[in-house]
């Protein structure tokens, strides 16, 4: 009877030392000489099946090891399909609980104020942490995905910087996008000033887009706004070369002739009065602003200072000594 008493508690003390000893090794940080390693776990995968994957990708951990902590800790059955990273100093507990928690490896793209449309979709489109669902799509297929009250894109999408896990749609980000622009739309329209010559929100959209593609400073973009605003409520030609540009699409080489204003287009604003039929860029949070409360100014004509900045005028005599002094010097 005693030799069995001693061999049970030489049992349990083996046990409980092998126990301490797992506790120890599920917090020590799993060291690697990459300052991150890249793993995917798959859909329905076990904690066994994670483990392998994890050690295939160069994650220096036993899989049995890590197989039994999970199920140690309960979270066998918890673990979430994704894409992850494994960083500097990162314990087997607080792997695990990185699967649990989906603590997805985070990817981010950029979209640049003043960006059209196009260029945004090639960003997108070569972006290789997304998953390229809308490749197939047109613009228009695109826009009946995102929100079908909606046919033309430009304009349509917000300029920011999205952060998304490894392997998300481009779906997502289109949406995202649009629904922040929306936001941003809306809150800016409920700040504007009285008396704009804007029928509708859409319509003070396409005027951002043009104060964006104008603007050298961003300080001059209420001044900016101030002169295209006071031509439309003159009835005056907008004559802004980045509308031209926009309308001439692929012929455009980076030169504008003066052939190019007298072709005309439905973006032509010095041939057709008022605003174009679409926004012409994708605008930032500051030309919304701007097209939304202008300078208070009576200035109808800017024109290149040659330094980043323009000379603003109330006549025409004075925009053509003005660009008698820094145009034609």
């Amino acid at each position: 009877m005693a030799f069995i008493k001693k061999t049970f508690v030489l049992g349990m003390l083996v046990a409980a030392g092998a126990a301490g000893g797992f506790a120890w090794w599920s917090e020590q940080p799993i060291t690697t000489e990459e300052p991150a390693i890249e793993f995917t776990i798959s859909k329905g995968s076990t904690a066994g099946a994670a483990g392998q994957q994890m050690a295939q990708a160069g994650v220096p951990i036993q899989p049995l090891m890590f197989n039994m902590l999970a199920r140690f800790t309960g979270k066998s059955n918890k673990l979430k399909a994704g894409s992850y990273e494994l960083k500097p100093n990162t314990t087997p507990a607080r792997l695990i609980d990185q699967l649990v928690r989906g603590e997805f490896a985070q990817e981010s793209l950029t979209i640049i104020e003043g960006w059209t449309f196009k260029q945004m979709r090639a960003a997108i489109a070569a972006h290789k942490g997304l998953r390229h669902d809308t490749a197939e799509l047109s613009d228009k297929e695109l826009m009946e995905r995102v929100n079908p009250d909606f046919k033309d894109p430009e304009g349509l999408f917000f300029p920011d910087t999205y952060l998304f896990a490894k392997g998300s749609s481009e779906l997502q980000i289109f949406k995202q996008a649009h629904q922040m622009l929306i936001q941003r739309l809306q809150e800016a329209w409920e700040k504007r000033s009285a008396d704009l010559p804007y029928s509708s929100p859409y319509q003070a959209l396409t005027m951002a887009s043009i104060v964006e593609k104008e603007t050298g400073q961003k300080s001059e973009r209420s001044m900016i706004a101030a002169v295209f605003v006071n031509r439309l409520k003159l009835g005056m030609l907008l004559q802004t070369d980045p509308t031209v540009i926009y309308g001439m699409g692929a012929r455009f080489d980076g030169n504008i002739r003066k052939k190019d204003l007298e072709t005309d287009t439905p973006y032509n604003t010095y041939l057709r009065t008022g605003l174009p039929p679409t926004p012409i860029s994708l605008p930032g949070v500051q030309s919304l602003m701007a097209a939304m409360a202008p300078a208070k100014s009576g200035a109808l004509y800017f024109v290149s200072r040659g330094n980043g900045t323009s000379q603003f005028s109330d006549n025409l005599t004075d925009h053509n000594r003005a660009v008698n002094q820094y145009q034609r010097q």
